[in-house]
Formats: structure tokens, sequence, C-alpha cells
């Protein structure tokens, strides 16, 4: 019993051998060479210098409690995680958004902000801790104002941990609470940055010249990520290590809310940007250089701005279903439908030339779908 046991280990181990010894990069010197900027990950993200606790540990366990915890919401029925689920990638899994109301939008999943320069589908802030705040004071979801907040903070289980990063908050203006809580918030999530994949093990294998190890990794994934260099242009937008390049655009998912009520995306995103005291140039900021600052000043809303929104990073894009700003899209393989049959009729009609359909085979299809997959360091 034993003898035939071990026997049946060897010929295990030997077909193993072979199969590896058959498996091979299929991406040619100038894919690699694009497979590379896509990393290294993680990398070293820098403290926030607009946010003076960011980084610091103590903000960071008041941020992740405060997070949970139900008394940021006027009725102390609903916490950050509400939405954004822990369990599901810190994203919605239900295609759009409970607050008061249903909202318009899926929730965003929120790892790899550090990466982001704008926040939110719309872009509507340029710092973290100014998104942390938005919800908590928009009426259709916390309903907080600075006032209440200061009170329920003052008199939760947070007062101490607060007071030991930021002072006491009794005697401190209530605006000032609001926005030292949404920056305790940031620094909490500045955290959530996902590890390493069997994408990235490929990739920093080929910039080794580790063929070997490089050649573990799935052929079918190969494959998909050709494709995603490739004809599909997916690269286009979701570029660099976050597979993101953090701008906005239109990837022809309807905006019509309702058949009278458009979401106008990047364009009501600036509108609010512009009118936001919050801003990497407004007096909440904690750096005196005021790095990034440009940007706010500069940018201006034009009319191609009409339903775009923020192209999403990549990376646990398997854990955070559905897809879109409206949620509309339920699977990954979804995604990959949505693109290979793009309705042209729905981009905008001043917008961004880039997209047509991909016009994939089934099997092509998958491929991508198992290269998506592999940007998962969790793939259910």
């Amino acid at each position: 019993m034993i003898r035939r046991t071990l026997g049946r280990l060897c010929l295990l181990v030997g077909l193993m051998l072979v199969s590896a010894a058959q498996a091979e990069v299929l991406l040619s010197e100038d894919e690699i060479a694009r497979a590379l900027s896509h990393g290294p990950w993680p990398p070293a993200f820098e403290p926030d210098p607009s946010n003076r606790v960011s980084g610091l540990p103590a903000a960071i366990a008041l941020g992740e409690g405060l997070f949970s915890d139900p008394v940021l919401s006027r009725d102390g029925t609903m916490a950050c995680a509400s939405c954004h689920d822990p369990a599901h990638g810190f994203a919605e899994p239900r295609a759009r958004a409970n607050g008061k109301v249903l909202l318009d939008r899926n929730a965003l999943a929120l790892v790899n902000l550090p990466a982001h320069r704008w926040f939110g589908w719309s872009g509507d802030t340029d710092n973290l801790w100014a998104q942390s705040l938005t919800p908590i004071v928009n009426a259709d979801e916390m309903d907080q104002d600075a006032a209440g907040l200061k009170q329920a903070l003052v008199t939760s289980r947070w007062a101490d941990d607060y007071a030991a990063v930021f002072g006491p908050p009794a005697g401190q203006d209530a605006d000032d609470v609001l926005v030292n809580i949404a920056k305790a918030l940031a620094a909490f999530q500045e955290t959530l940055v996902t590890g390493p994949t069997s994408f990235d093990r490929f990739r920093d294998a080929l910039e080794a010249g580790d063929l070997a190890t490089a050649a573990l990794y799935p052929e079918a994934a190969q494959r998909g990520l050709k494709i995603f260099l490739g004809r599909g242009n997916c690269a286009l937008c979701h570029t660099g290590p976050a597979f993101t390049n953090g701008e906005f655009h239109d990837a022809g998912v309807p905006y019509f809310i309702t058949e009278t009520r458009v979401d106008t995306g990047r364009h009501g995103g600036l509108e609010a940007l512009k009118a936001s005291p919050y801003t990497l140039a407004g007096p909440y900021s904690d750096d005196p250089e005021q790095q990034g600052a440009w940007a706010v000043r500069q940018v201006r809303p034009l009319h191609s701005d009409f339903g775009t929104f923020r192209v999403p990073g990549l990376r646990g894009a398997a854990r955070t279903a559905p897809y879109m700003h409206d949620g509309s899209l339920a699977d990954l393989r979804a995604v990959v439908r949505h693109y290979n049959t793009i309705d042209m009729e729905r981009l905008h009609a001043d917008g961004e030339a880039i997209l047509a359909p991909l016009g994939l085979s089934a099997t092509e299809a998958d491929d991508l779908v198992q290269f998506l997959r592999s940007l998962s360091d969790d793939q259910p």
C-alpha cells in the first residue's frame, strides 16, 4: 500500500515537472516592457503632506475605529463600513449604495487610495480627508453636520482617543473637529493597500530575467494580458502600478439616472470641487507649500466632462463586484462583454474617440477575465 502511494506521488511530481517544462512566457519583448510598467507593487507611499496625522499610528487606530462606528451619522445607524464593506474589498456589494435614500452610484472600493490625485467617481475632492468627510455631511448619506458630529464625539467612546491625537474636542471649533475626524479616517484608509498578486510575481520574475518562474503564470492569464496591452487598448486608461491613470472618461455606460435626471459625472464633480473649502488650496490643508494645489486652481469644467467618471484601479477588482459608477455590470465577465460589444451611440458626442467594440472570441474574453482576476490577491 505504501509502495503504491509513493509510486503515485512520483508519477504526480513527474507530470508536474513535465507541465512546468512545457510552460513558457508568451509575451514579446515589447509586451514585456509594457508589463513592467505596471509595477513594482506595492510602492512605498509617502505620507500626505496636507494631513498632519498621515502615517501616525494613533490616528490610524482612531480612524479604523471610527470607520465602523455609526456614531458619525446623525441618527446613529450608518457607518463608513455600511457601504464600504471590509469583507467585500471595502466596496459596495449592491449595485447602488443605500444611505438615507437609495443613492445614484455604487460605492467605490477604498483600496490603494494614496495612488490617486482625485477622489470619488466624479473627482469632487482632491484629497482623501475631504473625500472622507463628504458622506458624513451629505444629506442623503450620514446627514450629519459639524456641530452634531462634535457633540456625538464628545460623548462617545472615542473622545479620549481623539484627544490623544488632536487635543480635547470640547474646546475646539466644530468645523475643526469635522476635519480632524476626516483626517483620522484618511490616515486609516491610506493603509488599505492590496498585496502582491500572481501578476506581480510574473512581472517581477520578468524584470529579474527569471523566465522559469515567469512561465508559472497561467498561459490563459498571459494571453489575457496580451489583449489588455494590445488590441483591447485597456492599458490606455488602466496605466501604471495601480492600473489607473486616475482621470475621467466616458465608458459607454448610460448616465441617465431616470428619463429626466442625469448624473453629470466629472462636470458636476468639478463644480463641487471649485466650491469646496476642503481642497489642497484651502485653509484646512496642513501643507504650507500646498503641493498639488495647482490642479484644483487650474482645472476647468468642459462640456465633454458630462457623463465621464474616474477610471478605477483594477487591483483587487475580483473582490468588488458589481462594476461601473452605477453598479450596472454584475461581474468581470459582464465588464468584458460590455467592452466587447460596446454601443458607440452611447458615447459622448464630443468626447474622446478611444473606444470601439473589441470583437473578442469567447476564449479570448475568458483569457482577459483570467488576467483581470490575477490582479486580486484573493480570487474568489
